[in-house]
């Protein structure tokens, strides 16, 4: 399964027309690329419970809130998927953003509440090794990457500002992406390409997943 080029053309189209008559006018074409994304999104979901847990596949809705934005175009230029976790045991989640030039796959926390970002701190304080071990496995830094992610600018309160990996504790979000060309998101082996970086990145979600799921002194929450 394969995604069709027809998708970038159709957004780069979309946002140069968007407003609803051009949509309505569109309508049907958009139907038939959403039905084949959703299909690519089911197909991956599939490869990735061959490894790992997944309980479900999400493609978002191409309407966009503009309550209170103060863009008021009516209709998102990509297609955004998820793939959630089985939880509570599983933490971390994946997502593929399909866009005229700017295509790319990201796994992580992005948001993390402020229970869990406290529990990753304390994580840190005491073996920041083992994070950055995983981090920075060769098959892992060829395929994602640095970690990305807002950060606060000092330390954070209670940590002090030369602790050895008070890079780790600035962070407030603890992201990872792979970016693509059109290319590649639409050549033959795109699927298990991404099936390939997700199995690659296991080992990280699976650390946090073990982190998130147990209190500091190491006993499970579960």
């Amino acid at each position: 399964m394969r995604l069709s080029r027809d998708i970038f053309r159709f957004f780069t189209q979309l946002e140069q027309n968007n407003h609803r008559e051009w949509f309505e006018a569109n309508k049907l074409q958009f139907k038939a690329l959403e039905t084949s994304v959703k299909q690519f999104g089911e197909a991956l979901k599939d490869q990735l419970n061959a490894h790992d847990s997944i309980d479900r596949f999400k493609l978002f809705r191409i309407y966009r809130d503009v309550r209170f934005s103060k863009d008021k175009t009516p209709y998102k230029t990509h297609f955004g998927l998820t793939w959630h976790r089985t939880k509570p045991e599983l933490r971390g989640g994946y997502y593929l953003h399909l866009k005229p030039n700017d295509i790319f796959l990201a796994c992580g926390f992005w948001d993390p509440n402020p229970a869990d970002l406290k529990r990753i701190r304390q994580e840190l304080d005491v073996d920041g090794d083992e994070y950055q071990k995983l981090i920075n496995t060769p098959d892992f830094k060829r395929i994602w990457g640095e970690l990305q992610g807002d950060a606060v600018k000092t330390a954070p309160k209670g940590y002090a500002k030369d602790h050895p990996h008070i890079d780790l504790l600035r962070q407030k979000q603890h992201l990872f992406m792979v970016r693509y060309s059109e290319a590649q998101a639409t050549a033959p082996d795109f699927l298990d390409r991404l099936n390939a970086a997700l199995q690659a990145v296991r080992p990280f979600v699976d650390y946090m997943s073990d982190v998130l799921t147990t209190n500091a002194d190491g006993e499970s929450l579960l």
